[in-house]
């Protein structure tokens, strides 16, 4: 897809003013407006008009389009967005309806990939869109997070400027990943003054070096020793929650899978904990571990490969 120059779309400099944005769009959209102007390619100008105008009159899509800077030298047609273009930017969601049809290099910035993407003026600003990272140990007790957050304002003189701002986030327990936290009253300011719009905050758990999050339960793998599966027995499993006592059946083999009901997220109800077996053998490092395990080797008739047709040496 080729870079959309929008401000020479409309025919301003980048440091115009939304006045002066207005002004050029509607002188343009009279010009190439394929009612008044028939033929030629006045009906494609006219869309490109009306896309470069649906971008830079919307603080929002404005600043996250400023942040691309000017077009890098790859060849035609070619151009994609770098990774993280937007990152930090609010995220809106309405905008244009869905079947007004602009160019790939519009959608892919602001429709597909779910980028910013302002809205009509209601009297109320945009609801926003965003992600939080949270622990899964947050999520078993609650927690109060600071999220930091870069906002586009319209300065005095017309021009875009991002400002930084702080909110406080509080966690509630028991949230699970795919939720959402909503945030009343701090979304992007309205413009004319009206009430602002409201934060969504999508849950994503950060990685966890031991625990596998699906909705309200947790999967984990839970090494054991050949003696434990062996012959079964009491171990303390320590969980988000704290350390739980959990039984080991004798003759336990490994890819068995243990349930602690209601040990998962918190909730009504409350998810589980699902612990598979992996049994793991010790190394062999001395003479007495050896001669431990070549006297089960003399003494147990154990085949472990006897359902593939082959024998013990």
């Amino acid at each position: 897809m080729d870079f959309k120059d929008y401000y020479k779309t409309l025919g301003v400099s980048s440091d115009a003013s939304a006045d002066e944005i207005k002004k050029a769009f509607r002188k343009a959209a009279r010009k190439y407006h394929p009612d008044i102007n028939q033929g030629g390619d006045n009906e494609k100008k006219f869309k490109d008009v009306n896309e470069a105008y649906e971008v830079l009159k919307d603080p929002e899509r404005r600043a996250a389009y400023d942040q691309l800077g000017q077009e890098p030298p790859q060849a035609q047609g070619r151009y994609q967005p770098p990774p993280g273009w937007d990152s930090g930017y609010e995220f809106s969601r309405g905008g244009p309806q869905q079947d007004e049809e602009f160019s790939d290099f519009f959608e892919s910035l602001f429709r597909r990939g779910g980028g910013p993407t302002g809205g009509m003026h209601t009297g109320r600003g945009s609801d926003v869109h965003g992600r939080i990272e949270v622990s899964i140990e947050d999520a078993y007790r609650g927690a109060e997070r600071k999220l930091s957050i870069r906002s586009p304002v319209v300065s005095p003189n017309g021009g875009i400027t991002l400002q930084d701002r702080t909110i406080a986030v509080r966690v509630p327990k028991g949230i699970a990943e795919g939720q959402h936290i909503r945030l009343a009253g701090k979304g992007s300011p309205d413009l004319g003054g009206g009430q602002a719009g409201d934060m969504f905050l999508e849950v994503a758990f950060a990685p966890h070096p031991i625990y596998r999050p699906e909705g309200k339960d947790l999967y984990m793998d839970l090494p054991i020793t050949p003696w434990e599966a062996a012959l079964g027995g009491q171990i303390i499993l320590p969980t988000p929650d704290g350390k739980v006592d959990l039984r080991i059946p004798k003759n336990a083999r490994t890819g068995q899978k243990m349930r602690l009901k209601g040990k998962g997220l918190p909730g009504m109800p409350a998810g589980d904990i699902y612990a598979t077996l992996k049994i793991v053998n010790p190394k062999v490092e001395t003479d007495e571990a050896r001669a431990l395990f070549e006297q089960m080797a003399k003494e147990m008739s154990f085949d472990p490969r006897a359902n593939l047709g082959g024998t013990r040496k």
